[in-house]
């Protein structure tokens, strides 16, 4: 998170909680009954608070600002941590609530935050979020605790985050100034995406082992991981938050829906992929897109596509097509996965 937003809640902490109160309890406790039984529910971004007793029997108050924890009342448990860092075990909550919290992480980076979010929530458990509605980054006019920074979203663009996180977004609305939205944990892998990545990797889609297991291409006999060592794609293999991290190389699929296999899925699933990927690239265009499967693009963008560097950009970035890694995939041996990469690597822009 912003670090002087941070120091703006440390420094006013109990001002701020003097002139805030639960608005919106109403919905904490719809998020409550709604929550996976025996998980706790986390209130991310908590402040001082206001909305623990709201949420249920067991909560965990989060918020980057020691000066606001001090204030949480004693029953919660309470982490000092930030929304960009959840130092949360892995399925471990049964419900989040992120009130006006999220919109202090700054646009580009909010993937990558919804992304650890996802890992801390168990499958179905439901989300609450709400943010501010509007265009970009900045300070919000006229704020009454001056020195915070904002992110701003509209409706259709926060949705289209939060599917590529790993959540089905249920509903979408605009109240006053805020945009609120209400989803659940899917069974899915979360798009891991920064800015300035060298390579995006897309793949068809998860298999529903992988979306369990947390890892793309994650099956024993699936050749992406050794591939991708062997051209240097990546430097640790079965670890996508590294690779995003210190190789600039993120994740994404065509369609979130797990599947025991990729034949199940339908033209109009590849085509509706494409389009949240182009938007994707569009945004933080990486070097290249390496696309890992052909029968996604040929459902969605061209029937007669061989592998290899694309004629055309997608999104405004280079794309490169390659057979499926899977171990299924009988007529591409571990030797053409590792050249395919290679050549991606060499088409990217610098």
């Amino acid at each position: 998170m912003d670090r002087a937003t941070v120091d703006v809640y440390e420094q006013r902490a109990r001002e701020w909680a003097a002139k805030r109160t639960a608005r919106h309890a109403e919905r904490a406790v719809l998020l409550a009954a709604e929550a996976r039984s025996g998980l706790p529910v986390a209130d991310l971004g908590c402040g001082p608070g206001h909305y623990v007793a709201h949420l249920g029997p067991v909560v965990v108050a989060v918020d980057a600002a020691a000066a606001m924890l001090a204030l949480v009342p004693p029953a919660a448990l309470r982490i000092q941590a930030d929304l960009e860092a959840l130092p949360l075990r892995d399925r471990s909550l049964g419900g989040a609530w992120a009130s006006n919290s999220y919109l202090h992480v700054p646009r580009d980076r909010l993937p990558l935050a919804l992304a650890r979010l996802h890992w801390a929530m168990a499958v179905g458990a439901p989300l609450t979020l709400s943010t501010l509605l509007g265009e970009g980054d900045g300070p919000w006019p006229g704020d009454d605790f001056p020195g915070r920074a904002y992110a701003y979203w509209e409706p259709d663009e926060l949705a289209r985050i939060m599917i590529g996180a790993g959540f089905d977004v249920e509903h979408v609305s605009v109240e006053e100034e805020r945009v609120w939205a209400t989803a659940r944990r899917a069974r899915t892998l979360p798009d891991l995406v920064t800015p300035d990545l060298r390579v995006l990797v897309c793949g068809l889609n998860p298999s529903v082992y992988s979306a369990d297991a947390g890892l793309a291409f994650a099956r024993p006999g699936n050749r992406f991981w050794p591939a991708a060592m062997a051209a240097g794609l990546v430097t640790r293999a079965r670890d996508p938050l590294w690779s995003v991290v210190h190789d600039r190389v993120g994740f994404t699929d065509l369609v979130k829906r797990a599947t025991p296999a990729a034949d199940v899925l339908t033209p109009d699933e590849y085509r509706a992929g494409v389009s949240r990927v182009r938007a994707l690239v569009e945004w933080l265009q990486p070097g290249l897109v390496l696309f890992v499967g052909l029968a996604g693009w040929r459902a969605a963008v061209d029937r007669g596509a061989v592998a290899g560097l694309q004629p055309e950009l997608f999104g405004g970035a280079p794309a490169y097509l390659m057979p499926s890694t899977s171990g299924l995939n009988a007529s591409s041996k571990p030797a053409d996965a590792v050249a395919h990469m290679a050549a991606a690597l060499a088409a990217r822009t610098p």
